[in-house]
């Protein structure tokens, strides 16, 4: 049974590619919660509206750039559009952290590195979900998907509770460059990747790709249900980043009490993950 829920882990490609993302999901789930924390407490007077907007700011981009994200993970190579978007990423979690620790930071500069991220994001996320599909063949394609879902979400149990503990201890601002740290390792896996051995695909540009996409969609009621209720979810009912620091805050606990309430979130969509591996396809 553990041989086939983990065998997309026996190709050398996707193997250091887990590794790597881990390692880069704990500290994207680390800044995340600083991030919040440093809006909700340090920039203002515990103003969860504040927090919102700056979480509008980063999570607007992919929902607004999403045909054209697409097309780009669609039309250029995925492995050097990673790389780029990592790199991006890292130089303004240094930039976060070295603002924040020299006591310049403020709310508007946030909001303006919230919206960078969230661009920079918009094309990193499309390109590394497709390219696990690069990573592994068909037979494998659903293994490896629910393994990468998997490690996104053992890297949201991690954490959170991490970088409430490293808030607590050393501040805020060490968080954004440990973040900084974590992306040396998906670049480093990157780059020992085999390229040779990356799974050949059909390339397809044009902008009628996203058309397509909301045609099949159309075609199939059961899809329509689950975007709906996806859309209802993600728009009313996940903002647990502001409930969980809020809840802190009554609770007169500090960022680690934060940190621990967001990583437990994570539980459940870290089991779910693990049984879908199990599967030899998709149901």
């Amino acid at each position: 049974m553990s041989t086939s829920m983990f065998r997309s882990l026996s190709i050398f490609n996707y193997r250091v590619w887990f590794i790597g993302a881990l390692v880069s999901n704990v500290g994207a789930w680390m800044q995340s919660t600083a991030q919040n924390w440093v809006v909700l407490t340090q920039l203002t007077d515990n103003d969860a509206a504040a927090m919102g907007v700056t979480m509008a700011l980063q999570f607007a981009p992919p929902l607004l750039l999403v045909s054209v994200t697409g097309w780009v993970a669609d039309r250029f190579d995925r492995r050097r559009l990673i790389m780029c978007t990592q790199s991006a990423l890292l130089l303004l979690a240094v930039t976060l952290g070295v603002l924040l620790l020299s006591g310049a930071m403020t709310l508007p500069l946030m909001f303006g590195f919230a919206l960078a991220l969230g661009v920079v994001t918009a094309f990193d996320n499309p390109a590394r979900q497709a390219f696990v599909s690069d990573l592994v063949s068909q037979e494998n394609a659903s293994n490896a998907v629910a393994l990468n879902a998997a490690s996104f979400n053992m890297a949201r149990l991690i954490g959170p509770a991490a970088a409430g503990v490293m808030i607590v201890i050393v501040g805020t601002g060490w968080v954004f460059l440990v973040n900084a740290i974590t992306f040396v390792a998906m670049l480093a896996a990157l780059f020992v990747m085999r390229p040779h051995e990356l799974v050949a695909r059909h390339r397809r540009g044009g902008p009628a790709r996203l058309a397509d996409g909301f045609r099949y969609v159309a075609r199939r009621p059961d899809l329509v249900v689950i975007f709906v209720m996806v859309f209802l979810l993600g728009a009313f009912g996940m903002n647990f980043p502001i409930f969980a620091s809020t809840m802190a805050l009554e609770f007169g606990r500090g960022a680690d009490g934060f940190g621990l309430l967001s990583s437990f979130v994570a539980i459940g969509s870290l089991a779910g993950a693990l049984l879908a591996a199990r599967r030899e396809r998709a149901r």
